[in-house]
């Protein structure tokens, strides 16, 4: 037996979370089982402890976690044996499948990604699918020619998941950090993971009908959309690229025009870490083992158990989590 958060809805269709144990039997079928030691929190994961799933999740009984590190237990596919070191991200576990809130989780071989030499399971969530998509985006960027010494390059959302692990990466590969946030108290923890400069969300949220502004951004990871997605093209230097990685702000660009495209031939990107290929998934991984400092990555880290799952789940659509939570689902 094992513990496990596990979702259930009553009979109005309102759903509430509960430590329950389990057994093997009750996990879905799939090709391996794995001992979970950490999972984490995230947006989507928010949503799916919401009393109506957040339109995400479909089926109940359910458990949630759209991420989750531990070592393999038994497999039935040859790519895995008992003993290796695994993590898991997207493929819409925690939503459509049984994901990580759980001392035991049972997946597709397909979705594991084996982890690279040098990271731990607890590293891995303390970076976890934001993690993640901070490096997709950065290779997106610079495979889209971004390089150091061309000036600074803007993080939006900075002192959430990805944008924590988005600025960290950066100053860590030598890039001048601008950080956006609207806590102007989370200034001193954003000079930390290595940002150059702060600057407030109110002077990037107004919407102008202006074309083009004055060129100011190398590059972009961008986690709000919105209002300060539609400024911020109109800011960014020629041939620059945004890398689009969520919509805190709304899914709409309020005040964007054609014109950065087609007159500073600016790109936007956009990053999906959910059904990303392996290949890809693995080049990130071990980018990040290389390019992410630890010690910047343990500032960001706030521990948790599975009993403080709802009361997270709650605080991150509220926008109330700071950094990375690093849930301990044997703790």
């Amino acid at each position: 037996m094992f513990n496990a958060l596990v979702l259930e809805q009553d009979d109005d269709g309102k759903a509430s979370a509960q430590i329950k144990q389990l057994s093997e039997s009750d996990l879905p079928e799939a090709e391996v089982t794995v001992a979970v030691d950490y999972s984490t929190v995230n947006y989507k994961d928010g949503l799916c402890l919401s009393p109506k799933g957040g339109g995400l999740v479909r089926k109940y009984p359910h458990v949630g976690g759209i991420d989750f590190s531990g070592t393999v237990e038994a497999s039935d596919d040859a790519r895995y044996k008992p003993g290796d070191k695994v993590v898991l991200t997207g493929w819409r576990v925690g939503e459509a499948h049984w994901g990580g809130y759980s001392q035991k989780a049972r997946v597709k071989a397909d979705w594991l990604v084996p982890l690279p030499e040098g990271l731990s399971t607890r590293e891995a969530m303390a970076v976890g699918t934001a993690g993640l998509t901070a490096m997709l985006a950065v290779m997106a960027l610079e495979d889209h020619g971004l390089t150091p010494g061309h000036g600074p390059v803007l993080v939006t959302g900075a002192a959430g998941g990805v944008g924590s692990v988005a600025t960290a990466i950066l100053a860590n590969l030598g890039y001048e950090v601008a950080a956006v946030t609207g806590r102007p108290e989370q200034e001193a923890y954003l000079r930390e993971l290595g940002a150059s400069q702060i600057v407030a969300r109110e002077e990037l949220t107004e919407v102008t009908r202006k074309p083009l502004e004055s060129e100011q951004w190398a590059g972009c990871v961008d986690a709000v959309a919105g209002a300060m997605l539609g400024r911020v093209l109109k800011q960014m230097k020629y041939g620059s690229s945004v890398a689009a990685i969520g919509l805190a702000g709304g899914a709409a660009i309020d005040g964007a025009l054609i014109t950065p495209f087609i007159l500073r031939a600016v790109n936007l990107l956009g990053i999906d870490s959910v059904m990303q290929p392996y290949d890809n998934r693995l080049r990130a991984w071990q980018r990040i083992a290389k390019d992410l400092p630890m010690g910047k990555l343990e500032a960001m880290v706030q521990p948790a158990t599975l009993a403080d799952l709802p009361g997270l789940g709650r605080d991150i659509l509220a926008g109330q989590v700071k950094g990375r939570v690093l849930v301990d689902v044997n703790g």
